[in-house]
């Protein structure tokens, strides 16, 4: 399983989640959720999230073939991937856990889910034997958001336009990889309208995202 740390470059962490999300377009289409109204943007559009990553420090070394053996749901193959990978269903996420104490958690849908998984972890490997495992430092750091702005867009010009922001190589992959500046994020925009943002740690700011880039979108609508 080739699994590695966050990226520090937004635009390929951002590539790699919509490659995962492209055969699935029902999971980057807009639902209202609770509390909807509230985020609605002034496009009159709720981006879904879709993905958290959050971090938490142990604060202690890890064997991690100890827990690899102990555990329910974890792998470890060393020498594909230098952390043991677990899976909880509820809420439904995946850890990395590295022997310097790092554990990264995955895929859960809000900052109360990640936090619960986080925690959830931490107590898991605090059961294998391992007290002094402590919960400690958690963080946000990347939301991925997607939304549909309901038409299609022309990438081409948009890309020409926009290209100090912008890269488009559909021969590579198919979408525009916008690289906005302020608020700090990635957007990935494909032709249909489906939008990926990514590289944010607030809710709020991926709203940001959305207003700033969504007048834009209208001017390259497809007629």
């Amino acid at each position: 399983m080739s699994l590695p740390e966050p990226a520090d470059n937004a635009a390929e962490a951002a590539t790699s989640t919509a490659t995962q999300l492209q055969p699935h377009e029902s999971n980057l289409t807009t639902t209202e959720t609770d509390g909807a109204a509230r985020e609605r943007t002034r496009s009159g559009i709720v981006p879904k999230i879709v993905n958290l990553v959050a971090t938490v420090n142990l604060g202690c070394r890890l064997d991690l073939r100890h827990i690899a053996l102990h555990a329910r749901n974890a792998e470890y193959a060393p020498k594909r991937f230098a952390a043991v990978v677990m899976r909880i269903r509820d809420p439904q996420s995946t850890a990395l856990i590295f022997a310097s104490g790092k554990l990264i958690c995955t895929g859960t849908r809000s900052e109360d889910e990640a936090y619960k998984a986080a925690k959830k972890y931490t107590r898991i490997i605090q059961k294998l034997d391992i007290p002094e495992a402590r919960f400690r430092e958690f963080k946000i750091q990347n939301m991925v958001g997607s939304c549909d702005v309901r038409f299609p867009i022309r990438l081409e010009s948009l890309a020409a336009n926009h290209s100090a922001f912008s890269t488009y190589e559909p021969e590579l992959f198919p979408g525009l990889i916008y690289r906005m500046v302020n608020p700090k994020c990635v957007l990935l925009i494909f032709v249909s309208g489906k939008v990926v943002i990514t590289g944010s740690k607030k809710r709020e700011l991926i709203h940001t995202a959305l207003d700033n880039i969504y007048s834009i979108l209208q001017e390259y609508r497809k007629q």
